[in-house]
């Protein structure tokens, strides 16, 4: 049993459904002292928790950062600016013993989003994060995922547990974009200036495409493979 596990979800998420996310991450701080950490892969709804966090609540947590090598500059110029801007506690983890994309394609292959997008996630994303957790000792972890983003978070709860019994906070899980947008010009918060250009979501550049009208919101995320998720949040 781990600490997370003692505390009743029902009772929580019934308690939060309509909280804002700033009582949900005060709440947060306040029964999980040690161990809480936000991931985030700084857009736009990252950047609200974390101005939240870092500013409005005046928390320092870990801020962990997939650093796959494939971001966009852009998404790199920001987390840099961000880091300065909050002075944030940034953990960065990558896939073990590559530094560039070019050590990347010697030891994995041409393109292998292309090839194999699972293998490709789970040596970019899920690995990273699960030792980036455990190194932190997470006890809970914060995601930006808001039910509005796709058919498969439309049930998302405020709180769940994840596979290895930690805590999952989802504080902007009743926001939708325009809430976040709102809040966003309501408080100044910085952007990726990708968000103004056609990208509403962004991720690896080889596999993030802009994004039409009438659109899903992930829509330009792994265009044409079906996939609506990268499998962190399964």
């Amino acid at each position: 049993m781990t600490a997370a596990t003692t505390f009743d979800l029902d009772k929580l998420n019934q308690q939060f459904e309509t909280a804002t996310p700033k009582e949900i991450l005060a709440w947060s701080i306040e029964n999980i002292p040690t161990g809480f950490v936000q991931t985030s892969a700084f857009n736009v709804d990252d950047l609200v928790i974390t101005n939240i966090l870092y500013s409005e609540l005046q928390h320092s947590v870990p801020v962990i950062f997939l650093d796959t090598l494939f971001h966009f500059r852009e998404t790199l110029e920001l987390v840099a600016k961000a880091k300065e801007i909050y002075n944030l506690d940034l953990k960065t983890y990558k896939t073990p013993d590559v530094n560039t994309r070019e050590e990347f394609t010697a030891k994995y292959g041409e393109a292998l989003w292309d090839t194999d997008i699972l293998k490709f996630h789970d040596v970019t994303k899920i690995e990273p994060l699960q030792r980036g957790l455990d190194e932190l000792n997470t006890v809970a972890w914060i995601t930006g995922r808001r039910r509005d983003q796709a058919v498969t978070r439309a049930n998302m709860p405020v709180f769940e547990l994840d596979n290895k019994g930690r805590l999952k906070v989802n504080p902007l899980a009743a926001w939708t974009r325009k809430d976040s947008w709102a809040y966003v010009a309501e408080h100044k918060v910085i952007y990726n200036p990708l968000h103004d250009q056609g990208y509403p979501s962004i991720g690896d550049e080889p596999i993030t495409t802009k994004v039409g009208e009438g659109e899903d919101e992930r829509a330009g995320r792994w265009r044409g493979t079906g996939k609506t998720e990268c499998g962190i949040h399964i």
